[in-house]
C-alpha cells in the first residue's frame, strides 16, 4: 500500500512540476503585437549642398516625416463566381418523388436554380422540421439564407442572397411541407 501511495505521489509532483515549469518558460512563441500594414513612399529630396554642411560644421536637418496616406479606394474581396449550369452534370432526378419535383418546380419559377436537388431537399425537410417544432421565422431564415448562399450555382449578381432564402422558405411551405 505504501508503495503505490509513493508512486501515486511522484507521478502528482512530476505532472505539477512539468506544469509549472512550462508556465513559467521564457521562449514564447505567441505574437504580442499585430503589425499594421502600411503604404511607405520615398520621399525625394535634392541633395544638400556640400559647401554649406562643410562650412558650418554641423549635419543637414533630417527631412520631415511625411504624412501616412490612405488608400484612394477599398477593393472588395474576391469572391468566387458560380459554377455555370452548363458545366455542371445533369442531376439524377429518377429518385425523386412527384412531391420533390413540385417543391424543385416552384424554386425554377422564383428564380432559384440550385446546383443539385440534394441540396434544396434538404433545405425543404430543415423548413419543414422547424416549422413543425415551432422555430422562429428568422431562425429559419438564417439557415436557409447561408445554405442558398453556399450553393455553387447561386450568383449574387442576379438576386440577393435573402430573396433566395425566401423563395426556399416559400416554396417549401406551400410544396413540400404537407
Amino acid at each position: 500500500m505504501q508503495r503505490t501511495r509513493g508512486k501515486v505521489f511522484g507521478v502528482v509532483v512530476a505532472i505539477a512540476a512539468t506544469g509549472l515549469l512550462a508556465a513559467c518558460g521564457g521562449n514564447d512563441s505567441t505574437a504580442s503585437s499585430t503589425p499594421t500594414l502600411t503604404r511607405t513612399t520615398a520621399a525625394t529630396q535634392p541633395p544638400a549642398s556640400s559647401t554649406t554642411s562643410a562650412d558650418t560644421g554641423q549635419q543637414a536637418p533630417a527631412p520631415a516625416p511625411q504624412p501616412e496616406q490612405s488608400p484612394a479606394e477599398t477593393v472588395a474581396p474576391e469572391r468566387p463566381q458560380p459554377v455555370p449550369a452548363e458545366s455542371a452534370p445533369p442531376a439524377d432526378t429518377s429518385k425523386l418523388t412527384d412531391k420533390d419535383k413540385k417543391y424543385l418546380d416552384a424554386l425554377k419559377q422564383q428564380g432559384v436554380t440550385p446546383s443539385t436537388p440534394d441540396i434544396a431537399l434538404s433545405v425543404a425537410n430543415y423548413v419543414c422540421q422547424g416549422t413543425a417544432s415551432g422555430a422562429s421565422e428568422q431562425d429559419l431564415m438564417t439557415f436557409v439564407t447561408a445554405m442558398a448562399g453556399s450553393d455553387p450555382s447561386f450568383d449574387p449578381a442576379k438576386m440577393p442572397v435573402e430573396k433566395a432564402g425566401q423563395a426556399y422558405i416559400t416554396a417549401a411551405k406551400q410544396n413540400y411541407c404537407k
